[in-house]
């Protein structure tokens, strides 16, 4: 995915221009933005006709061959509203003479019965980031995740509810989603155990800045509970925010701080 290298910045804030599922013509159908800060994203794909949620997800990207062409790029899904939730997406990523990227790969079809995995090519744009709070040419930028370091099922299977929630900024862009999941302790055949994790719908919020925070999507179940800007966070910014992999408290609840940047 592009980044605004000519401010420094290492993030990436991206908008889909089309998708093109091979044979069929391109086309783009939803208004979608993706965030990515360190090695996370944030993917928010709203359906221009009904404005709901075509698809929401957030996880990690991991760029495997970042010098050549095309990258190899790994998503994995923490959060994901078609409930495919720990699924590793493959992307590989070339850049076109007009400096907008093509990402080529298989992803499942969720319009299509069953879902069949079906090879795509998306085309991306780099967007500038939106003047923010901090003033022209400045800004912060972050992604926190829920932290469930706490979730113990002991020694034996078991089963357990979690409200998994994503939401961070670039600048003047916030996403943050919201997804109760249901992760299943099993035990194989083998003896060995595993995790299963299943997700109810998502809910979301977008907002923008426009010399104060202002909704741009609010969607979903628990849409007015989503984390927002517009409330402010304590604390943003400062001390442990800055710090990957520390962890900060909003409401009373524990987020870890997956990545953070400021220009």
């Amino acid at each position: 995915m592009a980044t605004d290298a000519a401010l420094g910045s290492s993030c990436g804030f991206s908008t889909r221009l089309s998708l093109r599922w091979v044979p069929e013509p391109p086309e783009e159908t939803t208004d979608t933005i993706v965030l990515s800060v360190g090695n996370y994203f944030l993917d928010l794909r709203m359906d221009k006709a009904s404005g709901q949620i075509d698809w929401a997800m957030a996880g990690t990207r991991i760029e495997e061959n970042p010098h050549e062409s095309p990258v190899k790029t790994l998503f994995t899904r923490e959060l994901d509203s078609l409930n495919e939730i720990g699924i590793v997406d493959v992307g590989n990523f070339s850049r076109l003479p007009n400096g907008d990227d093509l990402e080529t790969g298989e992803m499942p079809r969720a319009d299509l019965p069953g879902a069949p995995m079906t090879t795509f090519e998306e085309v991306w744009r780099e967007l500038p980031f939106r003047e923010g709070p901090e003033g022209a040419k400045k800004g912060i930028s972050w992604i926190l995740e829920s932290d469930d370091s706490d979730l113990d099922f002991g020694e034996g299977e078991g089963e357990a509810t979690v409200t998994k929630i994503f939401f961070g900024r670039i600048w003047g862009t916030f996403l943050a989603f919201k997804q109760v999941q249901t992760h299943t302790w099993q035990k194989g055949s083998d003896g060995t155990f595993s995790i299963n994790r299943t997700g109810a719908e998502v809910s979301t919020r977008r907002e923008e800045w426009n010399s104060g925070w202002e909704d741009k999507y609010v969607v979903g179940p628990d849409g007015s509970d989503v984390p927002s800007m517009k409330t402010g966070f304590e604390g943003e910014g400062k001390g442990s925010w800055r710090v990957p992999g520390e962890k900060v408290t909003i409401d009373g609840k524990s987020f870890m701080v997956r990545a953070f940047e400021e220009i």
